[in-house]
């Protein structure tokens, strides 16, 4: 497997406020990259298989999350859609103390998380191979988290009914999107209404080494969900609140 100079890819975390990783979780971040790398092979993880633009794309990218959420000993996150542990498994890495869930609908690539948090001996995690609208219903993480959190993993109004049923009144939710992502904001904004959210914050960052543009968007919890959502498995994605 080709390597790369990891300290170059640590110099980039500079750009990035109040982030300071101790050599422990610079040394867990790079086991996890070596790690899925290695499972890639077999499982088809990701297609960014070149070790810097992983890195760049996928460990980068998910730590410019950590400026917007506030770590504390009782915070509670849920990462939905999570693929290989993304952002989840790095935000674990750099904030220790937080309660992780993962959720990841495909079974294999939840199993590979399991593998992963044993792997980086990870304490305060656990994965579900279940669908989000699932969760969204179950008591048990219903309205339970403090911040739940997506990377890439569907359309603001789709993505909104995933993640607000998860947090409470004063919880938020936090988006992961492309660049220019505007028009996408705009066209969630009923569903961000309807399902008892608001606008918080909307973050434009470019990743190191020309490799692209992001939009963090951070959606404060004002009121209840109504019960009905989400609503079954498959019907958000089928039939978007627009």
């Amino acid at each position: 497997m080709k390597q790369y100079n990891t300290g170059t890819n640590f110099r980039y975390l500079d750009e990035l406020p109040s982030i300071a990783l101790s050599e422990d979780q610079k040394n867990q971040l790079t086991q996890f990259s070596t790690f899925v790398l290695k499972w890639n092979q077999q499982l088809n993880l990701t297609a960014i298989t070149d070790p810097k633009e992983f890195w760049i794309k996928h460990i980068y990218d998910s730590l410019t999350c950590l400026p917007l959420i506030c770590a504390g000993n009782d915070l509670s996150v849920i990462d939905i859609g999570t693929g290989a542990g993304f952002p989840g498994i790095p935000i674990k890495i750099a904030y220790p103390e937080i309660r992780l869930t993962l959720v990841e609908s495909i079974k294999k690539k939840a199993d590979f998380c399991r593998r992963a948090v044993e792997e980086l001996g990870l304490l305060g995690v656990q994965v579900l191979a279940q669908r989000a609208e699932t969760i969204g219903q179950a008591d048990q993480h219903r309205a339970r988290y403090d911040w739940a959190v997506a990377r890439a993993v569907a359309p603001l109004t789709v993505l909104v009914e995933y993640l607000l049923p998860l947090v409470p009144i004063g919880g938020c939710a936090l988006a992961q999107k492309g660049g220019n992502a505007g028009e996408e904001i705009s066209r969630a904004r009923h569903a961000i209404q309807t399902l008892g959210g608001a606008i918080d914050q909307v973050h434009d960052l470019e990743l190191p080494e020309d490799a692209g543009s992001r939009t963090l968007i951070t959606i404060k919890k004002m009121r209840a969900t109504p019960a009905k959502y989400p609503r079954r498995a498959g019907t958000p994605k089928k039939n978007p609140l627009v």
